[in-house]
């Protein structure tokens, strides 16, 4: 069984499609809201297969020492994607203010969640 980690403020009905099909659900924290298991705290062991939420989840604070991708790490140093949920018109904006992510992010628009969860997880 795949499981999909997710940060607070995910859609209470997408989590309950993807059980309903058959997915794990487990809540993940930014460290900041205490919602879950820290996301920098993934392990290999937790065998998740992706991680969604919202971009403002994983956006540090102006003035802060970080980027995205440290908050972020564990998942691309286990190669687990990211699925942040930003609305189309802002993708292009918003890629420019990601820093160094690697390969392993993606925006998807809230319209499109399901659809590209699910490509990704029977991928």
């Amino acid at each position: 069984m795949k499981t999909v980690g997710y940060l607070e403020g995910t859609d209470p009905i997408l989590l309950t499609r993807l059980v309903a099909k058959g997915y794990g659900t487990v809540p993940l924290s930014n460290g900041w809201d205490n919602h879950g298991k820290y996301v920098g705290h993934i392990t290999k062991g937790d065998d998740i297969s992706v991680v969604i939420g919202y971009l403002h989840k994983v956006m540090p604070l102006p003035g802060q020492d970080l980027e995205v991708g440290d908050v972020l790490f564990a998942c691309r140093i286990h190669k687990i994607p990211v699925l942040l949920i930003v609305p189309k018109e802002f993708h292009r904006q918003v890629a420019k203010s990601l820093g160094d992510v690697g390969d392993m992010l993606y925006m998807v628009d809230p319209k499109n969640i399901f659809t590209r969860l699910t490509e990704i997880l029977e991928e």
